[in-house]
Order: structure tokens, then sequence, then C-alpha cells
């Protein structure tokens, strides 16, 4: 789904103003790209820990790409309906960006609450 919508923001970014092409069009791509990137190397880690630090630094990005959004309509270079079409889908993706980042942080290990399992291995 973020994958999705960068590929759709590096599109849209590609009919903005040639003299925008290395201030707000190149970052719109850079931060529409850093979303699935930084999921994908924090589950690349390996570690819960790990995962969710990447899952908090990709929804800063996508954070970053609802405000250059909303600068690329002010500035005109995206229609309200290609704005807006947008906006649904970077909706989307943080909704599940963010029942992701509660499950990740909610997993923990069961407690151990049978005195057998707390004794040391050498018995059994």
């Amino acid at each position: 789904m973020s994958f999705a919508l960068a590929k759709r923001v590096m599109k849209a970014a590609n009919t903005f103003p040639k003299y925008e092409a290395l201030v707000l069009s190149q970052q719109v791509r850079r931060s529409a790209l850093s979303v699935p990137s930084n999921i994908a190397e924090g589950f690349g880690r390996g570690s819960r820990v790990d995962y969710a630090r990447f899952l908090k630094i990709a929804r800063g990005s996508l954070f970053e790409v609802d405000t250059q959004l909303l600068m690329a309509r002010e500035l005109s270079y995206l229609t309200a309906r290609g704005h807006d079409s947008l906006l649904a889908d970077w909706n989307e993706v943080s909704k599940v960006l963010a029942g992701l980042i509660r499950n990740v942080l909610a997993v923990r290990r069961p407690a151990s609450t049978n005195a057998e399992s707390r004794m040391p291995n050498a018995d059994r």
C-alpha cells in the first residue's frame, strides 16, 4: 500500500513545473519513497525494537509527504481532485501504519506462570 502511494506521488511529481525539479518535486519523491523503504529496512533488521523504530521513521516521512502535497496543491501544481485522490491513499497508508506500529509495540512475550518453566534446564 505504501509502495503504491509512493509510485502515485512520483508520477504526480512528474507533472510539477520543470523549475521545481530540484526543489519540491525531488523532496516529495524522496519522502514518498522513504515510507516503504523504512518499513522494509525495519522489517529486515530482524528485531521488534528496530522494526518499531523504522515504522515510526516511515510515519514521519508519511507526514512529510502530506505537507509537501498540500504545498503542491497550494501552488497549483496539483489539482484539487488529484490532491484529494492522493490524500485518500495517504489516509489509508496512515491508518495501516498506525495499526502496524501499535501491534509491533504491543507484542510481548507471555510471562511464565508455571514455576517449573522458571527452573534451570539441568533437571529436564
